[in-house]
């Protein structure tokens, strides 16, 4: 049973019989205490709940409400109702525990998409507290997760998160340095989801420049602009019946979140040079080596579009937090370049393999792959030796700048950044391609934290 709140008649009205379109049943209050009496009924499994009642506009009630019902029965979802102009109580809600917000007027496909989101996490949780740790070989006969390679009780554990949630149309926010591999587990998420026959649209965020993000992510019709010459698909629509993965989200700047957040919100969006609205259904899986809460603390993120793409946050532990796996990787790398560069004989030395172990990889898991190549490249034998991947180190900016830092616990992460990249710039004697593809960085996202941090050719 589907518990509705709201001190309006018609909008109880409208939504029990949508849900009843989609096979749910519903009770109704008007005030607060006739909610709580019904949300403590155990046949209740979740409520939408509006956040204001009679003449009251300032949320109050709502946010008393919900924090009732919370202690009452921790594991009961909530969805929050509220007009767009006080999505800031809504994020209040969110912050108290709150599954998600949907604003009115909502449309039908986003509400009941919600509905099911929210129910199927909160079975999902109600079985994980009970539920086992799995070994890989048990993981790898329940779900599909490709090239994730590991057997690290860190990652293990990420990946029956995943495997618990890909079958949702939650939200997910993938954090996690560079090079970890936050677009593999983004693929695993796609393909143990439901949506897994539709497209899986990567975009990265960090190389779409602000006046070009509408026609990238919205698409342009003929003559929307001086150079559109046809009619574009933008990713959201390519992306339909499918998932879009955002990447490098972190990077996008303060009007563009605003775009983001519109369409995520509702699911629709107009595109350029277009007045009719069109409406999308997509899995959204968001990215970032940053921390988007430090960046809401300090005005470059909007809180509220944190909320909308974080209802389920999944952290990739670094390859040196899992030193185990870097054999098992590395062998794995080794195979694919012998066959890349036609060596099916290349393979590593006992003494290469405890040398790549101890090794920081402040790269993660693409430095250990790049290391592995240019190892590859660089060396004429069959067998590769410690002094291969010596040669290596010596021409990877990311090593050379390491003693020339000071302690890390010393600097903070934006001064960590601004620093390695002066020291790549000086290293690939400004070199802007080589500066970036060093860093794990496009062009545009190098560009912008030249202005961020000062920096100048």
């Amino acid at each position: 049973m589907i518990l509705l709140v709201d001190d309006d008649p018609s909008v109880t009205a409208s939504l029990a019989l949508l849900l009843k379109q989609h096979g749910y049943t519903s009770l109704s209050a008007a005030t607060p205490d006739d909610a709580f009496a019904l949300a403590r009924r155990p046949d209740c499994a979740l409520v939408i709940q509006d956040m204001n009642f009679s003449r009251l506009t300032t949320g109050a009630e709502g946010l008393e409400l919900l924090g009732r019902i919370k202690t009452e029965r921790p594991e009961l979802p909530v969805i929050l109702l509220t007009a767009w102009g006080s999505i800031s109580l809504a994020v209040l809600g969110m912050k108290a525990g709150a599954a998600d917000f949907v604003t009115k007027p909502w449309t039908n496909q986003q509400l009941i998409q919600s509905v099911r989101t929210a129910l199927n996490l909160a079975n999902s949780r109600g079985t994980s507290g009970d539920e086992p740790a799995l070994s890989r070989e048990e993981l790898d006969a329940r779900y599909d997760f490709g090239d994730v390679i590991g057997n690290d009780p860190r990652l293990l554990r990420l990946l029956q998160v995943v495997g618990r949630v890909a079958p949702t149309d939650a939200s997910v926010l993938i954090t996690g340095e560079s090079g970890t591999g936050k677009e593999l587990i983004a693929d695993a998420l796609h393909r143990n989801s439901r949506r897994r026959a539709g497209p899986f649209v990567k975009v990265n965020l960090g190389g779409i420049a602000s006046t070009l993000f509408e026609s990238e992510m919205f698409g342009h019709v003929r003559g929307a602009f001086t150079d559109a010459k046809s009619d574009r698909k933008g990713r959201f629509e390519v992306a339909n019946g499918g998932t879009i993965f955002l990447d490098e989200i972190g990077d996008l700047d303060a009007g563009s979140q605003v775009k983001l957040l519109r369409v995520l919100q509702d699911r629709t969006y107009e595109v350029l040079g277009s007045s009719q609205t069109r409406t999308v259904d997509v899995r959204v899986i968001s990215a970032t080596n940053r921390s988007l809460p430090e960046l809401v603390e300090h005005g470059g993120f909007r809180e509220d579009l944190l909320y909308r793409i974080n209802l389920i946050a999944v952290n990739i532990p670094a390859l040196r937090e899992r030193p185990d796996d870097i054999p098992v990787l590395a062998r794995r790398f080794v195979r694919a370049v012998a066959h890349a560069y036609r060596r099916e004989n290349l393979a590593l030395s006992p003494t290469a393999l405890a040398w790549l172990r101890r090794q920081p990889w402040p790269g993660n898991v693409r430095q250990l792959r790049q290391w592995i190549e240019r190892a590859t490249i660089v060396g004429a034998r069959d067998v590769l030796e410690v002094e291969d991947f010596s040669a290596v180190a010596e021409m990877d900016p990311r090593e050379a700048s390491r003693d020339a830092l000071p302690p890390v616990g010393s600097m903070t992460v934006d001064e960590i950044e601004k620093a390695m990249i002066v020291k790549s710039l000086k290293y690939h004697d400004g070199n802007i391609t080589r500066v970036a593809e060093s860093l794990g960085l496009s062009r545009a996202a190098l560009y912008r934290r030249f202005e961020k941090y000062g920096i100048s050719m």
